[in-house]
């Protein structure tokens, strides 16, 4: 049988759609209803002894990604800082009294934290922060990756068989993300974020690198960019406004807040980039941004105010904030951090 995302499969969609009644209050039909269609496909197209892999794969990965939703949605009202750090830090490191500073000093400002669950700076964070402010991002190893005693047993410790999944939560649910030194891992993060970030796969959020007060590690790293990266003409000079050194914890704090002083979030609506506000800007600041920041529209696109648009009214509770409406170029995101940084310090 040929089956088909439109509704063109006949006897197929009546069943799914009786299935969906069934099974009783399911919200967002139409994609739910995808959901099914393609796993029916894989089963049918997926015939060899090999592809049962393959299947396997599919499965599972829906199986984790569910459980993440359902875990984090109750929490969605809080904003969340991802931490990682090397799991190998010895609690008489100092570094270690930073990490735990750090998750302490973010549940005092209203966050949540994430971490991989794990011991050294994970621990840290988690034992600042306290189970109750604490989600447990962990990955099945033959080594290290136990859940820390703040975590296990947690509620909001999620285990996962695949890298992949785990950092689809890691970043996914993070409003701002914080690194200590560390190993593969910390790096392979560090990287896969500014990816992100610098493609416009994420929104922007901050993205902070805490070295000790002597530390080198993060300064040694950047010397490196722009010894390599950016002589080599790989990344721009915009590109460094995606990420932010610090060496105290006060100061990673204080980089984070100002980041949503008046900077809410963003949504594309017909191609445009909706800005929303916590607290307005004035006409003033308007044309201090249309003097500064003309870079970062596409050829004759407009910068201007507004109020809530129609395509955003399945968000009511944020329909009293400001917007700033611009025709981004969607290609130099290291310069819209800047544009939200001016705004906030505007």
């Amino acid at each position: 049988m040929d089956i088909n995302f439109t509704r063109t499969n006949g006897l197929l969609d009546d069943r799914i759609e009786e299935l969906m009644s069934l099974a009783g209050d399911i919200r967002h039909r139409d994609i739910v209803r995808e959901m099914i269609l393609a796993a029916l496909k894989a089963g049918i197209e997926n015939t060899g002894r090999a592809d049962r892999a393959d299947l396997k794969l599919m499965n599972t990965s829906l199986k984790e990604m569910r459980f993440t939703s359902k875990v984090f949605s109750p929490y969605r009202d809080r904003r969340k800082v991802t931490v990682f750090g090397s799991a190998r830090t010895d609690q008489h490191e100092q570094v270690y009294h930073m990490a735990r500073s750090l998750g302490k000093r973010l549940t005092e400002e209203g966050y949540m934290v994430i971490t991989g669950a794990g011991g050294g700076i994970m621990l840290a964070v988690n034992e600042g922060a306290g189970a109750e402010n604490s989600f447990g991002v962990n990955i099945r190893l033959p080594f290290e990756q136990k859940p820390n005693p703040v975590l296990a047993g947690n509620p909001r410790l999620i285990i996962y068989k695949y890298f992949f999944s785990r950092k689809v939560a890691f970043v996914k649910e993070a409003n701002a993300i914080a690194l200590f030194p560390g190993g593969f891992g910390t790096l392979d993060e560090a990287m896969e974020i500014l990816t992100l970030l610098q493609t416009g796969k994420h929104e922007p959020i901050p993205l902070i690198l805490i070295d000790e007060p002597d530390g080198t590690y993060w300064e040694r790293w950047m010397t490196f960019f722009k010894k390599e990266l950016l002589t080599g003409q790989y990344i721009s000079d915009s590109d460094f406004f995606l990420f932010e050194r610090v060496n105290s914890v006060e100061d990673a704090i204080e980089r984070i807040n100002r980041f949503y002083h008046r900077y809410h979030s963003l949504r594309y609506v017909d191609g445009r980039l909706v800005i929303r506000l916590a607290t307005p800007v004035d006409h003033e600041c308007l044309h201090y941004l249309r003097d500064n920041f003309s870079g970062i529209l596409s050829p004759g696109g407009e910068l201007y105010l507004s109020g809530p648009l129609p395509e955003e009214a399945d968000e009511p509770d944020i329909a009293g904030l400001q917007r700033l409406i611009l025709d981004f170029n969607r290609w130099d995101y290291g310069l819209l951090r800047k544009f939200i940084d001016a705004i906030n310090n505007y």
